[in-house]
């Protein structure tokens, strides 16, 4: 039997529906974590916004405390990046994707490390951070002394890249600053990463949260390579569709693909957010076009706006004043209707709420705060437009 075509618009509705945002579940804070397989995590707050669109009454204390409780950690996993995963995950992903971290500091800090042995150094960091939690600039003093001809900042990278460690809190918690402070995972957690991860799992997970998706798109999302193997031994528990351009498209037969005319609510969609990062065929959520316009040289990812599905802008939070938060919407290519800014409006003062409170209730009088939803001139390339107030 000849397999079904998907539409980008019915690609579409599945990966929203999967990604919690059709809308939003009951799920604790730690179960949609694992059932996302991580968010993407550079920044601190990103991976709270991303929760907040996604559970009904999520509290960024839940969060927080899932990190301090060690149930979840930053770990540099998928792609070369920090993620937040669950601590189970922890011990899985980072030992998929080691190798992705070889490649980077081979690639990216060969010159720099010239004359040195990489893992000489990462070993160097490793008996450091056994000693206690360091930040990068204590592991940059420390090895540099070592070596002090060669780049402290390079040195630091070796360890952070090639050992198994974790960014532990302060660093991710709701409104407490915190520099990046490096443990072993085995330390922080009480065991080691696993020595046999179960990379058919794993991608079996990825489909759950992403799919239809094809192997190039799992690739993407992983940064791990050869994974078409994998799919050739799942191949006879996965059900397989094709792209309107004649790609496979593997999924869960269970999963759900929900009708392509599935009504859907606004929604804002966190920086970094993985929704956005994970197909190398991303047109199923956000047009080319758009997608070059939140492209950014230096790896940022901004906040993006859902209209009916699909990418139309980006957003930005502006906290002046304590009590004060100013939301900015900018839409690609024409201005929204006056039915989706209203929705926006709706949703982006509820958004500034939880910004400023955490999603705790505000414990405060009427009147005393200040939220404003703008909508700037829409662009059709990356670029600040003037914002006009509504």
């Amino acid at each position: 039997m000849h397999p079904a075509t998907l539409t980008p618009r019915a690609l579409g509705r599945a990966l929203i529906a999967r990604q919690l945002l059709a809308e939003r579940s009951q799920m604790s804070a730690l179960e949609a974590v694992e059932h996302l397989v991580g968010l993407q995590a550079q920044a601190p707050r990103p991976p709270y916004f991303a929760l907040w669109s996604r559970l009904a009454g999520f509290r960024a204390e839940e969060l927080s405390a899932l990190l301090r409780d060690r149930q979840a950690v930053r770990v540099g996993v998928m792609r070369g990046t920090v993620h937040l995963v669950s601590a189970a995950d922890c011990l899985q992903l980072r030992a998929l994707t080691r190798g992705i971290y070889e490649r980077l500091m081979r690639t990216n800090y060969r010159r720099r490390l010239e004359g040195v042995d990489m893992w000489e150094v990462a070993d160097a960091g490793l008996a450091l951070l056994r000693e206690q939690p360091r930040t990068a600039r204590e592991l940059a003093r420390l090895l540099g002394e070592r070596w002090p001809d060669h780049d402290s900042d390079a040195l630091a990278q070796a360890p952070r890249a090639l050992c198994d460690v974790v960014q532990i809190p302060p660093r991710g918690l709701w409104g407490v600053p915190g520099r990046p402070t490096y443990e072993t995972i085995e330390s922080w957690l009480g065991r080691p990463v696993s020595p046999e991860p179960d990379i058919e799992s794993v991608v079996l997970r990825y489909l759950g949260a992403y799919g239809p998706a094809s192997v190039l798109d799992a690739q993407t999302w992983s940064g791990l390579t050869r994974l078409g193997e994998v799919f050739e031994r799942l191949r006879p528990q996965l059900r397989v569709f094709l792209s309107e351009g004649g790609r496979e498209l593997f999924d869960l037969p269970e999963a759900p693909r929900p009708d392509p005319e599935l009504p859907l609510p606004v929604r804002f969609v966190a920086e970094y957010d993985n929704l956005v990062l994970s197909h190398a065929d991303r047109t199923r959520v956000i047009d080319d076009e758009a997608r070059a316009t939140i492209a950014s040289r230096n790896g940022q990812v901004p906040g993006t706006i859902l209209v009916d599905g699909r990418v139309r802008g980006t957003w930005k939070v502006q906290q002046p004043q304590k009590r004060v938060a100013v939301l900015t919407v900018t839409p690609f290519g024409r201005r929204l209707s006056g039915d989706e800014e209203r929705a926006l409006t709706a949703e982006g003062e509820r958004l500034l709420s939880f910004a400023v409170h955490g999603g705790e209730d505000a414990g405060a009088g009427p009147g005393t705060e200040e939220f404003t939803v703008g909508f700037a001139d829409p662009v059709p390339a990356p670029g600040r437009a003037a914002g006009r107030t509504t």
